[in-house]
């Protein structure tokens, strides 16, 4: 699972090497040092260099760099699925789209299914092959992602894409400027 906030969602007492180790430890996988070795590997994989980042602690790092930490930490055990509640809202818009094109990339390298949630439809766009859209806990909406955005056919749906950030001047079909 990649959460929201990365910040409080990592141990502020451990090192990024030994979170991201830390589900093959509770898991009884390999050696001490070819858990970290793994690590080290993730982290490099994410975008981090281990060599500056493998001791460092959650409070010294971005929040980009804390959700690949995250993201790290998810991959770790090799899952088939990856949730992801809302893993960019917190970054600011230039961040987010290094992270969606790094998850992008996961997904398309390692097979990997998301489950992808968030309200903002202009990152789903830009992550998604297909969507559910859910009101009250409940699917109103769901198809190709291209399809449902084109043309929403229920008024959360709607509500949801006129909510999207534009930018001055961008063309009416825009979702937004990610």
């Amino acid at each position: 699972m990649v959460f929201q906030d990365p910040i409080s969602s990592l141990n502020p007492h451990r090192a990024a090497i030994d979170i991201v180790a830390e589900p093959l430890t509770i898991r009884g996988v390999g050696t001490k040092r070819q858990r970290r070795e793994r690590a080290r590997e993730l982290l490099h994989r994410v975008g981090l260099n281990p060599e500056l980042f493998a001791e460092a602690r959650p409070g010294t790092l971005s929040g980009g760099q804390a959700q690949r930490v995250a993201i790290a930490r998810a991959l770790v055990a090799e899952p088939a699925l990856l949730l992801c509640d809302e893993p960019v809202s917190s970054l600011d818009v230039s961040v987010q789209a290094r992270v969606l094109n790094l998850l992008a990339d996961l997904r398309e390298e390692a097979g990997l299914s998301l489950l992808f949630i968030s309200h903002d439809l202009a990152v789903v766009r830009m992550i998604a092959d297909s969507v559910s859209v859910l009101c009250e806990g409940r699917i109103v909406e769901s198809g190709e992602t291209e399809r449902v955005i084109a043309d929403p056919q229920h008024e959360y749906t709607r509500q949801l894409l006129d909510s999207a950030p534009r930018l001055p001047g961008a063309l009416e079909s825009d979702v937004s400027a990610v």
